[in-house]
């Protein structure tokens, strides 16, 4: 049985369930990280020494960091479509995943920070509105990749996918102004339709 620990709604954690449904792979959850600690213990710094969020147990084999793990399980468990065996077909889904870390994370984490992590008298709106700024260009990245493409490497959903979507329902659910962006929100609305989607992302933002 896969083990999977960290709490629900990390985005990192969510890309790992939203994987396990698309792959129809049974685990168990248990909620690290957070409000639940735990993430700085001995025992679970001795499987993930960044102290972070999520460690997966594969029968015995321990694996951390969210990406990796999504392609791990999309080696073992994926077919084709999923996880290519081509190099070249394969790359193009994976760096959107790489992407996804060196590009969307820093550029969204100061605005969800304000919006979210900050209580409102707190928040320094024109920080906010220039980080804004500064996402939606980076969004509009992948709206034009969108462009004549049902997913992000083609006509089925891939390994690709998944980073850059679960950063895409924190586009689209933040309280904030957005240019609308035709091919992002085809694509959006597409991913909303996945029961996996549904279940571990769209949960709301804390």
């Amino acid at each position: 049985m896969l083990n999977i620990l960290g709490r629900k709604n990390s985005s990192n954690v969510q890309k790992v369930l939203w994987c396990c449904a698309e792959l129809g792979l049974d685990f168990e959850r248990e909620d690290v990280g957070g409000q639940f600690g735990r993430n700085h213990d001995p025992e679970y710094l001795a499987l993930n020494p960044n102290g972070l969020v999520p460690t997966v147990i594969d029968d015995g084999f321990v694996l951390w960091e969210s990406n990796t793990i999504v392609r791990y399980l999309a080696a073992k468990h994926g077919d084709e479509t999923f996880y290519p065996a081509n190099a070249q077909t394969r790359a193009k889904g994976e760096r959107w995943m790489d992407w996804q870390l060196s590009v969307v994370a820093p550029a969204i984490w100061p605005v969800f920070s304000g919006l979210v992590r900050t209580p409102p008298e707190e928040r320094d709106h024109a920080v906010i509105a220039n980080a804004r700024d500064k996402l939606a260009d980076v969004m509009k990245i992948l709206d034009d990749a969108l462009a004549g493409t049902d997913y992000v490497t083609g006509p089925s959903l891939s390994v690709g996918d998944i980073p850059v979507g679960i950063m895409t329902y924190r586009w689209f659910t933040l309280d904030m102004k957005r240019e609308r962006m035709p091919n992002l929100e085809r694509w959006y609305e597409r991913l909303t339709q996945r029961s996996g989607f549904e279940q571990h992302v769209m949960i709301g933002l804390s």
